[in-house]
């Protein structure tokens, strides 16, 4: 069943022209795979203008925030090599040696409900963030009762139901023109006491 999901990676990252791209369950946990995976520890920088899952996410790592006055669109840095792309739809638009991280949440351009991607450049990146996001299992066909798991998973993947409608619906997203996001389209959300505590 998951040959579907396969398949939509392969056809999400040669829409964006990255190398791989591993599918996960949303955007906001693959930024989190990421920054497991680069044992990112200290701090992040945030928008003061984005969408609040992500300095949440930095406050459950117990990272610090370095709120941003960035005037951003299509995408920002979080770390010099993570990227938050959630609203990204472009053609050829992957950022070589970094992971950026896509949404298909119901606002988004590809409307999947939910479910999100890791654009990425090597294979061990593709293999290791893969099996992170599927609860440490690698990719072979072995049940995972018989497999030796060494990889901390996160339950984080996409479904086949998930990715079959992905692949059903790539063709009118890429028939029409994408909203254009930035800064603009969010409030200043380093003011909310959620994160002044």
């Amino acid at each position: 069943m998951f040959t579907i999901v396969k398949q939509f990676e392969s056809t999400i990252a040669a829409f964006y022209n990255s190398p791989y791209a591993v599918a996960t369950d949303c955007c906001t946990h693959a930024i989190e795979l990421c920054l497991r995976y680069k044992n990112i520890k200290q701090t992040i920088c945030v928008p003061r203008r984005t969408y609040v899952s992500v300095p949440m996410t930095a406050k459950k790592l117990g990272l610090n925030i370095n709120w941003v006055d960035t005037k951003w669109r299509d995408y920002y840095h979080i770390t010099n090599s993570i990227y938050d792309a959630a609203v990204l739809w472009k053609h050829n638009s992957y950022v070589a040696n970094s992971l950026m991280c896509i949404s298909f949440q119901n606002s988004k351009h590809l409307k999947l409900g939910r479910g999100g991607a890791i654009l990425c450049q090597t294979l061990e990146e593709y293999e290791t963030l893969k099996a992170m996001s599927y609860d440490g299992r690698d990719l072979s066909i072995t049940p995972w009762g018989l497999q030796n798991i060494t990889t901390i998973g996160y339950h984080y993947y996409m479904t086949p139901e998930t990715a079959q409608l992905g692949l059903d619906e790539l063709p009118k997203a890429m028939a029409t023109i994408p909203k254009l996001w930035s800064y603009k389209n969010y409030p200043d959300i380093s003011k909310m006491s959620v994160f002044n505590d």
